[in-house]
């Protein structure tokens, strides 16, 4: 059986270290594969990934923990419904994941490529994937400026049908030469294993065309720490971008800043929004509010990053 150079180069360059490539455990590769949508190996690895398996080292585990424990043990690695999704699936799979496409892909926060690369890593299912990096490098080596989701799949299909002996070894390399050689901006086409059949290799830059940036929403905000016997009042977010994290009083109105503590600002970026705040203490009766923490309490529940900020402000 012949192997391609993709194969070849994958065998002799891939990231072959990976955890998540030293495992034939489905619930270790469905968690790598959740936690590195739009986040970076590297931080993943870091951080994240093993600090929650070691928290929750199975599906059951997982499936036992409360929403809290779970935003806790994700806490700092942002896209939160990402756990949310996570806790989900675990109660909806009775401890054992679904091994097709189908099955896998009707769960919460698992789309088509995210299900075809668990079927593919976890099961051996012959399926190619449609990541971001995967995109980009479709769109280069089919010298292709513009393409809908059906269009991409077919080129991805058609990339994928001289490999398809190797299902597992050319959609790792494809997510290795997407993030290390095939890059957005600064692309090593002399050492691309694809290069000599790549039609976009001479102008790689132009390949897909480049979408306008949307300009972020400047956000500004009041942010007030309410306590009371040096404890602080916190609320649960039921918004989507921090829903089930704890935090601290936020107002778009400006206050009447003759009953309050002025401490300082802060800045955060989420991904569509930048926050400035203007973060205030106020002493009040416990009454007033229904759920107060002290800073021991406060290590135990989630928080987002920007209410660390304040916090660490009030300290």
């Amino acid at each position: 059986m012949n192997k391609t150079p993709l194969i070849q180069w994958y065998e002799k360059y891939g990231r072959h270290d990976l955890p998540w490539r030293q495992t034939s455990n489905p619930y270790h590769i469905y968690l790598s594969e959740i936690m590195l949508q739009q986040t970076q190996v590297k931080t993943v690895l870091e951080r994240f990934y093993f600090q929650f398996l070691e928290k929750f080292p199975t599906l059951e585990s997982l499936s036992c923990a409360t929403q809290d424990e779970v935003l806790k043990a994700w806490e700092g690695l942002g896209y939160y419904t990402r756990a949310r999704n996570v806790h989900k699936t675990a109660q909806l799979t009775k401890n054992q994941l679904p091994q097709t496409v189908e099955e896998l892909d009707a769960l919460p926060g698992i789309g088509p490529s995210t299900a075809n690369a668990i079927a593919c890593f976890a099961f051996g299912a012959c399926v190619p994937i449609l990541d971001g990096n995967v995109k980009r490098i479709l769109y280069r080596y089919y010298k292709t400026k513009v393409a809908n989701d059906k269009e991409l799949w077919a080129l991805s299909n058609k990339l994928f049908k001289p490999n398809e002996n190797f299902a597992y070894e050319h959609n790792q390399a494809l997510m290795d030469i997407g993030s290390g050689i095939c890059t957005r901006t600064q692309p090593k086409c002399g050492i691309c294993p694809l290069n000599e059949e790549c039609s976009g290799k001479s102008s790689p830059l132009v390949y897909p065309t480049k979408k306008a940036k949307k300009k972020k929403e400047i956000r500004e905000r009041c942010l007030v720490i309410y306590t009371c016997n040096h404890q602080v009042a916190l609320f649960q977010n039921e918004n989507n971008l921090l829903k089930g994290l704890w935090s601290f009083a936020q107002y778009s109105d400006e206050i009447d800043e003759s009953e309050y503590t002025y401490k300082g600002k802060i800045k955060h970026e989420y991904s569509h929004i930048s926050l400035r705040a203007k973060v205030y203490i106020k002493e009040v009766k416990k009454e007033r509010f229904e759920n107060w923490f002290d800073e021991q309490e406060i290590e135990a529940i989630a928080l987002s990053k920007a209410d660390h900020k304040a916090l660490e402000l009030l300290s």
